[in-house]
Formats: C-alpha cells, structure tokens, sequence
C-alpha cells in the first residue's frame, strides 16, 4: 500500500465534497445485521444509524457523531460473497455505469436512487472485483479520516495489473505509478497528483475463494492489541502484524468472513 492520508488535527479531518474517481465510503452486506454491528462497535467504537430505507435494513457507522462506512443485510436467498466493497465518488453515475460496460465491466445493481443521500452503483471490473460507485447529494461519504476507526486506504488484490489498471484509468481518469520491480506488482492511483487507491498484482497468490477483490485498510491506534480484539470478538487473524514503510499492518475476518486491513501510522 501507499500513504493515502493528508495532515489531520486530533479529531481527523472532515471532508467535503470528493472529486470523480476518489474513494469516498464504503459499505458491507452481511447475513447477521444485529451480530455484526457488535463487532465492528467494540472493535472501532462505531455507533450506529438506520437508513436510508431504500437500501433494505441498512445502517450507517458513526464515530464521534460523524459517518465512517455503511452496513446492510443480505436478503436470506442472496448467496453472494460477504464483502467490504469500496465506492468511487462520480458527478454522472449514469454515465459512469455506462463507461464500466464499455470497458469490459459489467453493473450488477443500479443506477438507483438511495432517497435523497444519492444516487448508486453496484459494478465488477474486467476480473471480476467487485466495485461501487456513488454520486453525492445529501450524503457526501465518509464524513472523517485520520483517525482510529476511520478507513485509510483502498487497495484491489487482482492477478496482474496491466490490464485492469487500464479499464481504471479509462473509466475514473486516474493516473498510475507503477513500482520498478521485476517481483512486485504495484501500481498506484493518483487523481491531480494525489495518491488515491492501489492496485496489486499477486497472481496465485489470490485466495482461491475469493478471487480479484478491493481490501480496505482501517486504522487503529494498535495493530497488536487490535488483532486480540478481532479474535476475542469471533474473527479471524489471516496475515499477522508485521512493520511496513507506511505502519504496522495486519490483515483480518469478520466472523462472517469479510476480509479487512488494519493499519497502525508510524510512530
């Protein structure tokens, strides 16, 4: 991953309206609403609200009053993979939608209206990783970064990066950084010159249930102590601390399986 975080004070920094093509929330589906809102509540301190109805049972993670992520109920004869999907901020997502199936991706929900917070999307890219995409109206996204809870950075785990860094590009405007190594298969997003989103190429590294998909990275004060929560609270640790250029990351399960990062910032 790359640094993705701007200065923030002690309370984080609030944000505006997000320019096209940047990560401005993100949500996860789940079958256990109730059993899953335990978790994250003691693993972040998240509170939570209802809404926004149109979404089905849906509610919204609030730290210190402000609005972090977003996690829905899964309709009880929907298989699908649970997930933290990310969602890319668009001025059009009509024309975005458009663009993905253009470029080889496909829309699987939507476009459609969530009351009057905005208006969504629900697409995969070429591999198969699973993406949204959100224009703002009432509800601009996450509302605070840069704190312990807050989401950090997003990051697509697909086999190889030429080619899907491409429809990216293509559909989001984005501008890449590639790392020079015959070994390591990274390339970062950037949008006027800021580091945005990553793509890294693992190849058979993938796990094989799960296929191409984006990782969100949430901080936290304590990469360790946070680990011996996840596991206290039923998820699972499956890639343990270890010291990076930008903290000390760790990846993790939700007991119902939905696959995270955490990241403590250097010290």
């Amino acid at each position: 991953m790359t640094e993705a975080r701007g200065p923030a004070g002690p309370g984080g920094a609030a944000h505006a309206r997000y320019a096209p093509g940047t990560p401005c929330w993100v949500s996860l589906m789940v079958h256990g609403l109730t059993a899953t809102q335990d978790f994250y509540r003691e693993l972040f301190g998240w509170e939570f609200q209802p809404g926004p109805e149109q979404l089905g049972p849906y509610v919204r993670a609030l730290l210190d009053g402000r609005e972090v992520a977003g996690i829905g109920q899964l309709p009880p004869d929907r298989h699908l993979p649970v997930a933290w999907t990310p969602y890319l901020a668009s001025d059009d997502v009509d024309s975005t939608a458009e663009t993905v199936r253009l470029c080889g991706g496909t829309i699987g929900v939507g476009p459609l209206d969530a009351a009057d917070a905005g208006r969504l999307a629900i697409g995969s890219d070429p591999a198969g990783a699973v993406f949204g995409v959100w224009q703002a109206a009432a509800h601009l996204g996450t509302d605070v970064t840069g704190v312990p809870g807050t989401p950090a950075w997003n990051e697509l785990l697909t086999f190889e990066t030429a080619g899907v860094t491409k429809f990216y590009e293509t559909v989001f405007g984005y501008e890449r950084e590639a790392v020079v190594s015959p070994d390591f298969d990274y390339v970062t997003l950037h949008l006027a010159g800021r580091p945005v989103a990553g793509i890294h190429g693992v190849g058979n590294a993938l796990p094989r249930d799960r296929g191409p998909h984006w990782m969100t990275y949430f901080e936290v004060a304590d990469t360790d102590a946070a680990l011996t929560l996840v596991t206290g609270l039923g998820g699972r640790v499956l890639a343990p601390a270890h010291d990076s250029a930008h903290g000390r990351v760790a990846t993790v399960a939700d007991p119902e399986g939905a696959r995270f990062a955490l990241i403590q910032g250097p010290r």
